[in-house]
Formats: structure tokens, sequence, C-alpha cells
């Protein structure tokens, strides 16, 4: 184990013993296809993108990245986040938990003028745009910058900021993400290593899921003590433009934008059927329905869970007529579709 610092708060990135992400090197998109099938860990592929004119602009400077991106764009306004000034760039909560930065919407050059301000400004509130469809905002862009994943069904996003930190939290779909300007740092985590990050709300979250409540700049070894078991497990890369990063589904990672300009395209594709839902979900269904129970309900119902869900038999349904199985038997389209349905009724009364 992680020997715990003198004083309560360490930086993680002093942490010397946390082991890099592991380096691969491929021959072309048939390669990339069968890797991305097989690996349940994370990878990083130097250079990657590094033929995009995109990245060319972002290694030759902010302004050149900035200018190349708002030559696609189409004229309609986006959603961006500004954070709070003197927070180290920091998106997080407050005092009173609530999210401690401003979202609304404006025109890309002004938003880029922002991003420029705070990039010279320290204390600054980082400036800040998530997961802007490439498809729905610009014109050209995906075409001239872009990775061939085959016949995956993805979900192509522009992520761009100041300087920023982004809480540690993890995402369902499988990630590519692909650096094309300035400096990023990944600190990525086993899926089971959730409860030593010390997930915090549920239903208030910064973006839709929970995220570690650890401050990496400044741990706090004696409020969250497991936290040193999760860096046991942890891996970190810093990746440059031309650099991608495969995440996998439901890998928690932290996310810090080292540069004044940061700007990252990223590819999010699950392979399951197209029906499937967000496992969270399920999550507060049962929070709604199961939880509060008294202790020998929820034990059936644990019972139950463990029989259809998590260690099915494989003979579940061979005492029902075939005709008969219905949601018994793996879903398909049709299936998932009525199982949806009878759930909306449900919840509708």
């Amino acid at each position: 184990m992680l020997d715990r610092p003198a004083d309560q708060g360490q930086r993680v990135d002093q942490m010397a013993d946390i082991a890099p992400v592991r380096e691969i090197q491929i021959s072309g998109s048939e390669e990339l296809d069968a890797l991305l099938r097989m690996q349940r860990e994370p990878f990083v592929l130097r250079g990657l993108v590094s033929d995009w004119p995109l990245v060319a602009a972002g290694r030759s400077s902010d302004d050149e990245a900035r200018s190349y991106l708002l030559a696609h764009h189409r004229e309609r306004p986006v959603t961006y986040s500004v954070g709070k000034a003197g927070s180290g760039g920091r998106l997080f909560y407050d005092e009173n938990m609530e999210v401690d930065f401003a979202t609304g919407r404006g025109w890309l050059d002004d938003i880029f003028d922002q991003m420029a301000q705070a990039g010279s400004d320290q204390d600054a509130g980082a400036v800040y745009l998530a997961s802007i469809d490439l498809h729905d905002y610009f014109d050209g862009l995906h075409e001239a910058n872009h990775v061939d994943l085959g016949e995956r069904k993805l979900m192509s996003s522009l992520w761009v900021s100041s300087r920023s930190r982004v809480a540690a939290h993890s995402d369902f779909p499988d990630n590519l993400a692909c650096v094309v300007a300035g400096k990023r740092r990944f600190i990525l985590f086993p899926p089971d290593q959730f409860g030593n990050l010390y997930p915090g709300p549920l239903d208030n979250t910064p973006a839709g899921r929970p995220i570690s409540m650890v401050d990496f700049h400044n741990v706090d070894f004696e409020r969250f003590p497991r936290f040193a078991e999760a860096l046991e497990q942890a891996q970190m890369v810093e990746l440059e433009p031309g650099d991608a990063l495969y995440v996998p589904s439901m890998w928690w990672h932290h996310v810090e934008s080292l540069s004044s300009f940061n700007a990252m395209i990223n590819y999010w594709w699950r392979d399951s059927g197209r029906w499937h839902d967000q496992p969270q979900n399920a999550l507060f269904m049962a929070l709604l329905t199961i939880r509060d129970l008294p202790p020998e309900e929820r034990e059936h119902w644990r019972a139950q869970f463990d029989h259809y869900i998590f260690d099915p038999d494989p003979e579940l349904a061979a005492h029902v007529p075939a005709s008969a199985r219905g949601i018994l038997d793996p879903l398909t389209d049709d299936t998932a579709m009525r199982l949806r349905s009878f759930l909306l009724r449900q919840l509708g009364r």
C-alpha cells in the first residue's frame, strides 16, 4: 500500500508510484478494430491522429486551432460552462453541494475569447465546452478529422477548455479520446475501485453521473482513507496532440487539461443492442422500489436479482414452453420494445 503523506494533503501528480497506462502500436484500422474488441483495459496509441489537419493547427498555435474550428463551425450557439475564480480550474461543488460553475449559451468565437482571457489568468475560472456534437455543430470537421472505427454506431464529440480539472467519474459507453490541441492528463481506475473513490450524490451531479469527492490536487487521506487503495490500482498518462487513449466502459477517469487551450475529439459507442438502456436507470428504480424495504424483503429481491440477472441458471427457462418465455429469453428489438412499453405504462400510473 502507498504510504500516506506526512501532512494531510498531497498532489496526486507527485505520487510517482502511479503506474503508466500501457502503450500499444498498431498498423491500421483493422488492427485497431480487433484491439478494441479484445481489450478491457485502457491503452494509449501515440500519434494515432497526428495526420489530422486539426492536430497540425493545434501544434502550430492556439490561435490556429481556434481559427480552424471556427472555420468549420455552423452559426448556432453552444452550451458552455464557466468555473469559479480561484478554484484552480476545478469543476466541482461549492460548500452547499451545488455545482460551482455557471452554464450558459453563447457563440463559439465569444467563448474562445473568454478561454484566451482565462488562459492568461491563473486565478480565472475554467471555461469549458463539453461534448459538442461534431455533426450537429460543424460542417466538414468530422470528414477531415476522424478515426475509422468500422461499423460502430458512434457519438462523436468535441471538448474544448482552458486549464481545467474534471473529477474522476465513469461512463457507460466505451471511449476513444483523441487530443488535438494542448496537453491532457488522465488518471484511471478499474471499475471495482468505485467505493475507494468515494462517489458523491447520484441525483446531483455536474454532468449526469456521480463523481469522486476526492480532490486529486489536495488529497485528504483522513477523510478518504481508502483512496490510498484506489491509487494502488491507478494508471496515469499525459497525452500530446495526435495521441489517443482508449477508456473502456465503466473505468473511472480524472481528466486535467494542462494547457491554456485544450481540445479533444472523442468517440463513444456500445457493442450491445440498440435498445440497451443505461444500467444506472435500473439503479434508480431499485432505490425507488427496493432499498428502503424491510431487510427480509430486500433479501427476497436480492435472491430474485441473482436468479434472473446476476447469476442466472443456463436452464433458467427450460421449464417454460419456448413460445411463452418472452423476456426470459435473450432480448431482441421486439421483446425489448415491449418491455420498455410495459415499464412506461407502470411508471405512468
